[in-house]
This record gives structure tokens, sequence and C-alpha cells, in this order.
């Protein structure tokens, strides 16, 4: 399994992945698209980010939440033929309950 670093989150987006097709057929280019707030499912979490003092701040999500994230800074990644993503957590808006 993937094990992310520092204040990282691996949130699994297949459930959520965007349509980059309209229902007309016509395809979507551009970044704009990624920039818009989606939905994934928190699948690893770092321990946390370490401050200049040695303490770890943790992370407040936890395996399993379903949250809203920025998609701006994600990093795609496909393993075991499955697509993830990386995201700092500082990028999670939100957890849906």
């Amino acid at each position: 399994m993937l094990r992310p670093l520092e204040n990282r989150v691996i949130l699994d987006i297949s459930k959520y992945k965007k349509e980059e097709t309209t229902s007309s057929g016509i395809i979507l280019t551009g970044e704009s698209s990624k920039e818009a707030p989606v939905y994934g499912v928190v699948v690893a979490v770092g321990p946390g980010r370490t401050l200049d003092n040695g303490e770890v701040v943790k992370i407040e999500v936890k395996e399993g939440d379903k949250v809203v994230y920025h998609s701006f800074t994600a990093t795609e990644v496909e393993y075991e033929g499955k697509e993830y993503i990386i995201v700092p957590v500082q990028d999670i808006l939100a957890v849906v309950e």
C-alpha cells in the first residue's frame, strides 16, 4: 500500500471522478475543470507535520472519511491498477458527514 509522508493524505477518487466528456460528446479540456473542489475517500494518512520544536501536528481526517478537496495541488498516482491522488492536508476543505 502507499504510505503518505508528513502532512499528506491519499484519496481514492474512483467513485467521484468527473466526466471529461459532455453528454453531447464534447471533450472538456484545460485546467479550469480540475481546479474545482471535488470528492474523495481517505485511504491513508501521513503522520502529520513536524514543527520546529519537534512537536508533531496530527492530521484531523482518518481513513474512510469522505472529503471535499481542492484539486489544484493534487498529484495523481496509479497503484495496482487503481487511481489515487495525494494531497496536502491543507487542501482538504471539509469532511462529508
